[in-house]
């Protein structure tokens, strides 16, 4: 059987919003809503991956320098 919980409304400045018990409590910091019909769905988002976070980015602007085979010398001074 599916939890069903009354939740009160409230508004928040020019916003309604909701709250949402702790049995219902979502992971993360953002969520996803839509409608379907009458319905208000609210789903958590996805973690953000690495993968999913480098599929975003394009293609760089700049081209990068050269890099020579040879290594530079220690400058033993330094440490």
């Amino acid at each position: 059987m599916t939890l069903v919980r009354e939740v009160s409304l409230f508004r928040n400045g020019r916003n309604q919003a909701l709250r949402v018990p702790r049995d219902f409590e979502l992971p993360g910091d953002t969520a996803y809503m839509y409608q379907d019909g009458p319905r208000l769905i609210v789903e958590s988002a996805p973690a953000q991956t690495f993968a999913g976070l480098f599929a975003g980015w394009g293609p760089l602007a700049e081209t990068l320098p050269d890099i020579e085979d040879e290594l530079m010398p220690l400058d033993e001074a330094v440490f």
